[in-house]
C-alpha cells in the first residue's frame, strides 16, 4: 500500500558515480544524472540532476538542474528546479533555488533564496505603474508641487505674524 522512499538509482541511467569507498576533489562539469554516495569536495556543474545519497559527504559549489540530498552537505547550491531533502539529509550552507521539498526529520540550515520569475514581474509592472503615477503628477505641477507652494505661503504668513507681534512689544 506504502511505497518505500527508495533511493537506489538504476545504473544505466547514471552517467556519473562516485561510490561509499570514493574520495574525489577536483571540479566536474557534466550534463548527464550524477549520483555521490561516497565524499566529494571541490565544485560541480552539471546540467542534469545530483543525488546524494545517504552515505554521501559532500562539500562542495554546486549547480545542476534538479538536486537530491540524502546525505550531508555543506556548501553553497544553486538548483534551477528544485531542491529536496530526504529525512536523512543534512545540508549547511546558501541556497538559491526554485522548489524546495523537505522531508521531516531532514535538517537544513543557512540562507535561502527562491527567486519566483512571477513575483518578480509582478513587482516591476506595480513599479512601472507606480513611477508613471509620478511622471503624470509632474506634468499636472510643473515645478513644486501644490501641496508645498500652500506650506510655504503659510510658513511666510507666520513669518510676517511673528515679526509683527516682536516689533509690537519693542518700546
Amino acid at each position: 500500500m506504502f511505497k518505500k522512499d527508495n533511493l537506489e538509482t538504476p545504473t544505466d541511467k547514471v552517467n556519473t558515480v562516485i561510490g561509499k569507498e570514493t574520495t574525489f576533489n577536483g571540479q566536474i562539469n557534466g550534463n548527464g544524472l550524477i549520483r555521490i554516495d561516497g565524499e566529494a569536495k571541490g565544485e560541480i556543474i552539471n546540467q542534469g540532476d545530483v543525488i546524494i545519497g545517504e552515505s554521501g559527504r559532500v562539500a562542495v559549489e554546486l549547480k545542476a538542474r534538479n538536486i537530491t540530498i540524502a546525505g550531508q552537505y555543506e556548501g553553497a547550491l544553486e538548483a534551477e528546479g528544485r531542491l529536496e531533502l530526504k529525512k536523512t539529509g543534512k545540508a549547511v550552507g546558501t541556497f538559491k533555488v526554485n522548489s524546495l521539498l523537505v522531508e521531516e526529520g531532514a535538517t537544513l540550515a543557512g540562507s535561502m533564496e527562491m527567486p519566483d520569475a512571477e513575483v518578480e514581474e509582478v513587482e516591476k509592472k506595480e513599479k512601472e505603474k507606480k513611477d508613471s503615477v509620478f511622471e503624470k503628477a509632474d506634468r499636472h505641477q510643473p515645478g513644486k508641487p501644490q501641496e508645498t507652494k500652500d506650506r510655504e505661503k503659510q510658513l511666510g504668513q507666520l513669518g510676517q505674524f511673528s515679526e509683527s507681534v516682536s516689533s509690537e512689544k519693542s518700546p
